[in-house]
């Protein structure tokens, strides 16, 4: 177990400018953002000694669910919002973790992607009616996108519902497809991103039109209070070569078109000593009004290690924030908040790979966030 505490004046800070904030959230699925601050608090227990992939979700009830594996599908439930985990579940074998999670939040459904090995590969779709213990493999179609490519959901993260504006109710997850080839690694250049979405449960699945740089592959999406939707992707393959940044896009309908692509040059994607980047984890906070992104990934010059998390307290557009959470190895990493009324409210959730094959998961508030450093992108919010 780990732990940190700022400054008292540090959290006089935190509490002065987030007050106007504090009153219950309208939306059942967001809350104040009293509940992510109070006494800063970080924990880290190992999960999974088994590779790869890790990712993780919330389920309505407020449990949260932590999937990986690349033979057999595998996840961990705690009931107890991360205090302790139960035993390993089965979702799928054989089977390769296909991105993550997708938490219907409408039926209270959980549905699992999983291809047959590393993709491109046969992919199934499995569903749990039961908060994430049982598993049932459905039949859903997948329609393939403008260039008539079916895309690959690995790997990705977990995939969301929509909560705002006249797209409410829409499933939504990244995807990608693995052009000419997964490898040689002359193939990259050919790989590309989408989303798939659906508007009946997800029994269909349509695709979006293509993120707009090809050599992208592994990213994720978050809607923010206004409905728009962020993208944010890994670059797969950097033509230009280090230093390796975050891609970004917009989308103003729903996910099935992307606008706005830019480079993000303040978040590295991976370490800075090669061309290709690294899977990073990718959450807003369920918290009303306010658009809270965080971003999980290395901060190293070499080597995947140094995991850290990057705060946008305004939606992505700046990143005035950072702080390590695991300075050893550190590679692919998810992101998952709590829910409201739950045992998990309040906690945000990083399921990370340390030195492989083990997997670990940290809990920690954003009082413990707002500790951080600097990054020189944009100010932090400040007492008004």
């Amino acid at each position: 177990m780990i732990k940190h505490c700022p400054t008292f004046a540090a959290m006089s800070i935190i509490l002065a400018c987030f007050a106007p904030m504090l009153a219950a959230a309208e939306n059942p699925m967001e809350g104040p953002i009293a509940v992510f601050l109070g006494k800063p608090q970080l924990e880290v227990q190992p999960l999974f000694n088994i590779i790869r992939h890790p990712n993780v979700v919330v389920t309505l009830a407020g449990t949260v669910l932590a999937t990986l594996g690349d033979k057999k599908l595998l996840a961990r439930r705690s009931v107890n919002g991360g205090k302790t985990w139960g035993d390993e579940i089965i979702i799928a074998e054989p089977a390769f973790q296909s991105g993550g999670l997708t938490v219907d939040e409408t039926t209270g459904d959980i549905l699992a992607f999983a291809e047959d090995k590393h993709p491109p590969a046969p992919l199934s779709v499995y569903r749990s009616q039961d908060d994430g213990k049982t598993w049932q493999k459905i039949d859903v179609t997948i329609r393939p996108d403008t260039r008539g490519n079916v895309p690959s959901m690995h790997m990705n993260e977990h995939g969301i519902t929509l909560r705002h504006g006249k797209h409410a109710g829409r499933l939504i997850r990244a995807a990608r497809h693995y052009g000419e080839a997964n490898y040689p690694k002359e193939h990259w250049p050919t790989h590309y991103s989408t989303a798939i979405y659906s508007d009946d449960r997800g029994k269909t699945w349509k695709t979006s039109k293509p993120f707009a740089e090809m050599g992208t592959g592994e990213a994720g999406i978050v809607e923010l209070s206004d409905g728009r939707l962020y993208y944010n992707v890994r670059s797969h393959w950097n033509a230009k070569k280090p230093p390796l940044r975050r891609r970004e896009a917009w989308s103003n309908d729903g996910g099935e078109t992307w606008t706005s692509y830019r480079i993000v040059e303040i978040l590295p994607d991976g370490p800075q000593d090669t061309n290709y980047g690294c899977f990073a984890g990718l959450i807003r906070l369920p918290i009303a009004g306010r658009d809270i992104v965080l971003y999980s990934n290395c901060d190293s010059p070499s080597g995947r290690s140094h995991g850290t998390i990057w705060v946008s307290f305004d939606g992505g557009k700046t990143w005035p924030l950072k702080r390590l959470v695991w300075k050893d190895a550190f590679q692919y990493s998810s992101l998952s908040a709590g829910r409201p009324e739950t045992p998990s409210e309040g906690w945000i959730y990083l399921h990370f790979e340390g030195k492989l094959p083990q997997a670990h998961v940290a809990r920690f508030n954003l009082s413990w966030l707002m500790a951080g450093e600097p990054t020189g992108d944009g100010d932090v919010p400040a007492a008004p």
